[in-house]
């Protein structure tokens, strides 16, 4: 695959034009990883971005324990990347990164994408957009309820036709359906027996005086009404199926919401025990310190003035 056409792959490229994704592609370097060669580690300042052009690579966190084995957080290959927003801020790195193959990996660094962006001000204000839209979009998860109830807000927006059709699709899958037509043909053959029709009204006499039903056997004009309410049937069905199609859809992306914000939720409250640990520590250090120097001022015998040692 083109180095061109990776960069289409990428959210914050994807808007580019065609001439500014050719020279982003030119500034682009390879830069080649043995299999279990570490591309850069937890903690690390970085300062480029990187696309993977062949191989694959690991991203994980390393564990405290030098016995215990890392946590892996994903697994990328051709044509995913990793490490763009070292390309827009001086922290240091998340994770650690791995070559789990031979891998070669495009470099783009924050002076190569800052040059590019001092000549081409278009291309600037396409990348500013695409990052206000994340964000925009981030915001909005971050202040809105993610766990809502799919059901009862798609139900909200259905139109009355809609709302007949789930109903048909409803009463043609339950035994009301099946009872309400067995009794309607047993109801429409005894209607035709001809001393029940004269009784009722509903009959036909032939030339010769004949009488018979309204719909006699073989009951041609009750199977065209049957045949119409088959036909009717299959649309109204696979339009109620397709709602519910689109309703597990929405259902689905509610899901995911939930979850990516109850993931962002425990990044904060790992980063947050994170520096509250790392303060307690030093508090610790400090407070460790002074007893040491307390206790080596205990130690240390004190000279009484114009005297011997006390």
């Amino acid at each position: 695959m083109r180095p061109a056409d990776l960069l289409t792959q990428i959210p914050l490229f994807q808007g580019l034009a065609d001439e500014d994704r050719e020279a982003l592609t030119a500034r682009l370097a390879e830069k080649a990883f043995r299999s279990g060669d570490i591309v850069f580690s937890k903690d690390d300042v970085g300062s480029s971005m990187y696309v993977v052009q062949s191989g694959a690579v690991q991203i994980y966190l390393p564990s405290a324990d030098k016995d215990a084995p890392p946590v892996v957080l994903k697994d990328l290959r051709t044509g995913e990347y990793f490490g763009e927003l070292s390309l827009f801020d001086n922290k240091p790195r998340s994770a650690s990164v791995r070559a789990m193959v031979d891998t070669v990996l495009l470099e783009l660094t924050r002076e190569e994408l800052g040059e590019h962006l001092g000549r081409s001000p278009k291309a600037a204000m396409t990348i500013l957009s695409e990052m206000g839209e994340r964000l925009r979009e981030t915001n909005a998860m971050l202040t809105q309820r993610a766990s809502t109830d799919a059901n009862k807000e798609f139900e909200e927006s259905l139109s009355w036709s809609q709302r007949l059709a789930d109903k048909v699709a409803e009463l043609n899958g339950s035994w009301a359906f099946i009872l309400m037509l067995l009794g309607l043909t047993t109801l429409w053959c005894i209607v035709n027996i001809p001393s029940i029709a004269v009784h009722v009204g509903l009959y036909t006499k032939g030339d010769d005086g004949h009488v018979t039903g309204f719909d006699p056997f073989p009951y041609i004009l009750y199977n065209l009404v049957l045949a119409i309410l088959v036909s009717l049937q299959g649309p109204l069905i696979v339009m109620s199926q397709n709602r519910q199609t689109a309703k597990d859809r929405a259902t689905a992306d509610i899901d995911f919401r939930v979850n990516l914000k109850n993931e962002l939720g425990i990044e904060k409250m790992l980063a947050e025990l994170g520096a509250m640990r790392a303060e307690m520590g030093k508090r610790l250090d400090v407070l460790e310190r002074g007893t040491r120097a307390d206790r080596v001022r205990a130690e240390v015998p004190v000279k009484s003035p114009g005297g011997p040692l006390a």
